[in-house]
């Protein structure tokens, strides 16, 4: 049985799996999930994860879920270039200490914004207070200078001279709030010098390829169906507002 992979490319940890497979060519069946539809909760990704979140792997008899474990097993197994989690323990560990530190920060205030600025308003219809946005602003710009300052520094990727699981995983989650419009990169020339690098190491036509939906969501909720994301409502304004 070929590995399958359970993603929603609207969904940053998706986008560092999916990406990671491409990149080094691992094959894989796409096993497509829309977490805004409430896909996650049917009954057949359920015996995939019972937590109800995606990404899900199955390998054979094998189901995983978490982005980091699934981007560590994927690298283990498949025996990627040592870049991408490398051998040595210090480089190792400045891709850990990341990855232990991006979901309650970049990945969290870069979602964040994306549901303020966009789908909150656009598809559930509530108006935003300036305050609530004002301070998830001051969240992501606090959590992009870390990256800056202490993550990159002067090193051309987070563990050194080449792109490693850390800076996969911070550029797919940097990417979330530009998708509400938000243009992160503009003011911050050294962030975006460093995206570029990311997106030639992974392939320039597989890095846009994987962020052409979240790039595209303003378009996007212009013709989504709003009706079933009605049910979560209670749930996501008290989320998030």
């Amino acid at each position: 049985m070929a590995l399958e992979l359970y993603l929603d490319l609207f969904s940053q940890p998706c986008r560092s799996v999916y990406i990671f497979a491409r990149t080094n060519s691992i094959p894989f069946d796409l096993r497509k999930v829309s977490l805004l539809q409430g896909e996650q909760y049917g009954e057949e990704f359920g015996r995939i994860n019972m937590m109800r979140k995606a990404p899900a792997i199955r390998d054979g008899d094998f189901c995983l879920a978490e982005s980091v474990a699934i981007l560590q097993y994927l690298a283990e197994k498949f025996q990627t270039p040592d870049h991408w989690y490398p051998r040595d323990l210090q480089q190792r560990a400045r891709v850990n200490e990341y990855l232990s530190w991006q979901h309650t920060a970049v990945r969290a205030h870069g979602s964040k914004i994306y549901w303020l600025r966009l789908l909150i308003p656009k598809i559930l219809g509530v108006e935003v207070p300036q305050d609530k946005m004002d301070a998830a602003l001051e969240d992501l710009n606090g959590s992009l200078k870390l990256v800056e300052e202490k993550f990159l520094q002067d090193r051309p990727f987070i563990a050194g001279d080449h792109i490693s699981l850390a800076d996969l995983v911070a550029i797919v989650e940097i990417m979330q709030p530009v998708g509400s419009g938000l243009d992160v990169f503009e003011s911050r020339p050294r962030l975006a010098a460093w995206r570029e690098r990311v997106r030639v190491a992974v392939g320039t036509e597989l890095f846009d390829e994987a962020h052409q939906e979240i790039l595209a969501s303003q378009e996007m909720v212009k013709d989504m169906d709003a009706s079933k994301m009605q049910v979560f409502k209670p749930k996501i304004l008290k989320l998030f507002l």
